[in-house]
């Protein structure tokens, strides 16, 4: 079975259909194939193209009918080309919206498991604990300042005079 036929009959593992569809990753590596398929054909028909055009230059004004039938083929090869050129475009994008789908739903995950751990560091924590903790830092602070203020202070030793 060629790589197209498996791609649009669903040709895949049967992991990937037991659990409704196939993984990002699955999707993307087989969107990978089929642009690489396609590049590979676009190469061929160029080298088509090409033989067509240096064919007609051979037969020339020589043989008129195999000239025009050369144009013809190459014609048609580029009319292929440039719907494989829209199709790869139509691809590359549908690849892209994946790959940030994926992307977005990776992140996702994490800000849950970042939320639950957050949740789980503060379920020991008390409002009301925490405010009093911080009133007695505060007070302490006060205390500390209130110590280091009377200590820089000069000793009036004789500075002071009552008159």
């Amino acid at each position: 079975m060629s790589k197209i036929s498996k791609f649009f009959k669903g040709g895949g593992s049967a992991a990937s259909k037991g659990r409704g569809g196939p993984s990002p990753q699955e999707a993307l590596a087989r969107l990978r194939e089929t642009e690489e398929m396609l590049s590979k054909k676009q190469e061929y028909l160029e080298t088509r193209i090409e033989r067509e055009l240096a064919v007609a230059r051979q037969h020339g004004t020589k043989n008129k009918r195999a000239a025009l039938q050369a144009l013809k083929r190459k014609k048609r090869y580029e009319k292929q080309l440039n719907q494989i050129d829209g199709t790869l475009s139509t691809i590359e994008f549908q690849r892209e919206a994946l790959e940030n789908s994926h992307t977005n739903t990776e992140v996702l995950k994490n800000m849950g498991y970042a939320a639950q751990a957050m949740k789980k560091v503060h379920e020991n924590m008390d409002l009301n604990k925490i405010d009093d903790l911080m009133q007695d830092i505060t007070e302490q602070q006060d205390v500390a300042q209130e110590i280091s203020d009377a200590i820089s202070n000069r000793a009036a030793f004789g500075d002071e005079f009552d008159e």
